[in-house]
């Protein structure tokens, strides 16, 4: 998998090379502060002493910008950070940006999706148009069977 860096809350930058030698996982929503951003978010939340013990890194991923990561991580209580990629260089990468119906029209958007990549930092699992309900604790299922 291509090396990549992107800025994320706290003032840090994510650098796929440059991470702990720990399985990392990689969600992707599509906009900060809505409901099932909001729901999938509080369940990585609440599962990530979990992810943690299982020797997994949680990172969520959308376009809005860090500003507004910032105010959806505090007000969330979010354990981990969230990267900001208003450009798309990382929805691209990983092809998560989708043509889909809102309201009736088209829109472009980031289809909800995750990524486990592993410690040598290969992509060993992906999930793509994701469902909330259950979605997170598969993640951790698979997560856990790896080590």
């Amino acid at each position: 998998m291509a090396d990549f860096s992107a800025p994320m809350t706290s003032g840090q930058t994510f650098q796929l090379s440059g991470r702990p030698a720990k399985t990392t996982v990689l969600f992707f929503y599509p906009k900060d502060n809505t409901p099932g951003c909001t729901t999938e978010n509080m369940a990585f939340r609440d599962l990530h002493d979990k992810f943690q013990a299982a020797g997994a890194e949680i990172y969520g991923v959308s376009r809005d910008s860090l500003r507004s990561h910032e105010n959806f991580k505090a007000k969330l209580g979010l354990p981990f950070e969230l990267i900001s990629d208003p450009e798309e260089a990382l929805c691209q990468a990983f092809g998560v940006m989708k043509m889909k119906k809102m309201y009736g029209k088209d829109v472009r958007g980031i289809e909800r999706s995750t990524f486990v990549i592993d410690a040598q930092g290969r992509l060993v699992k992906e999930w793509r148009g994701v469902k909330v309900p259950g979605h997170v604790d598969d993640v951790l299922e698979f997560v856990a069977s790896q080590g």
